[in-house]
């Protein structure tokens, strides 16, 4: 029984249906639910989401950056300071900071593109504590240590509209992500992860393709950060250090990074379990360390897996008892 239940939900049909139920619980979660707070953390699950599945977006190329929160920064400042200091609307300052970011991956990218491995996560490393350093030396246009503040709130600071905006845009980034990796482009940039000396022999110019991941992952970093920017209406410099890049990689490891689907059950796991179990809310990096132990150890493709295990081992559960059974006869 429990095996057909996990072939069904492994079915063409059932998956659509389930993630549209699962929208429309959602959707009506503002109805549904009164408290403020958490619709907060919704909302910044949201935002984180958008971020670690285009983490995701990047390592499918073989990749693996380490200043992705750095990137978040980018398009947050961009769109602060245009707020701030230009008073420009948010509507105008979110698109046109993912964009800005995406040019700067793609800059950035250009070089790094040479870089494999160990190689370039060290070179992306530097660069995001470069890009902390220079927020730190902005000065009053980036309000340096103190952080930025002042920043236009979108709808005027409520949340139940702020919750179905991010809603919303986390669905269209998913869905577009979705699209890119599983688009003749995707099918590439995995080829090239494979192996680059054999895709450079068939004439895939390997270089280009992934300062084209690079770029798209950056211009939805810079896209969540920039509407973190209008949310919360204050930045800091803290905010989009190396730690918050690890907290993305975390994400991505324990959903799983062989699945699409991993990001997205990573961040909604790792950023509401802390909130079920406020009195451990202080401990939640060691917790989430032992998490990540867990899963290397007990299921290497993430979270994602768990049903897949579940099933297996449901399965021998039961061959087990048919043959304790056949031989009891």
């Amino acid at each position: 029984m429990i095996k057909r239940l996990f072939t069904v939900a492994g079915g063409n049909i059932t998956k659509p249906v389930a993630l549209a139920v699962l929208v429309v619980i959602l959707a009506l979660l503002p109805i549904i639910v009164s408290s403020s707070y958490i619709l907060h953390i919704l909302i910044l699950t949201f935002i984180y989401m958008i971020a670690a599945v285009s983490l995701r977006s990047i390592t499918i190329s073989g990749q693996f950056p380490l200043a992705h929160g750095a990137f978040m920064g980018i398009g947050a400042y961009l769109a602060g300071m245009a707020s701030k200091w230009l008073g420009l609307p948010s509507w105008l300052t979110i698109p046109s900071a993912a964009l800005i970011t995406m040019g700067i991956g793609m800059l950035i990218g250009y070089p790094f593109s040479r870089l494999r491995a160990l190689y370039y996560a060290m070179g992306s490393l530097f660069f995001g504590i470069g890009v902390i350093y220079i927020i730190y030396a902005g000065g009053i246009w980036t309000g340096g240590y103190a952080g930025l503040i002042g920043i236009q709130l979108m709808f005027g600071g409520s949340k139940v509209t702020c919750y179905y905006f991010f809603l919303g845009l986390t669905l269209v980034s998913i869905i577009a992500l979705y699209r890119f990796e599983f688009s003749r482009i995707g099918t590439t940039l995995k080829a090239i992860a494979q192996s680059h000396l054999v895709a450079s022999s068939v004439g895939i110019n390997e270089g280009w393709y992934r300062i084209l991941a690079v770029g798209v992952g950056c211009f939805f970093a810079g896209l969540a950060g920039a509407g973190y920017a209008h949310y919360n209406s204050v930045l800091s410099p803290a905010s989009f250090n190396f730690m918050a890049t690890l907290w993305l990689v975390m994400y991505v490891l324990i959903g799983g990074i062989n699945s699409f689907a991993g990001p997205i059950i990573g961040t909604a796991i790792l950023v509401l379990l802390p909130e079920f179990a406020r009195d451990l809310k202080a401990y939640s990096p060691f917790l989430s360390a032992v998490l990540l132990l867990i899963v290397v150890y007990l299921m290497p493709k993430g979270l994602v897996s768990l049903p897949g295990l579940i099933s297996s081992w449901y399965s021998r559960h039961r061959k087990g008892e048919e043959v304790v059974h056949v031989s009891g006869d």
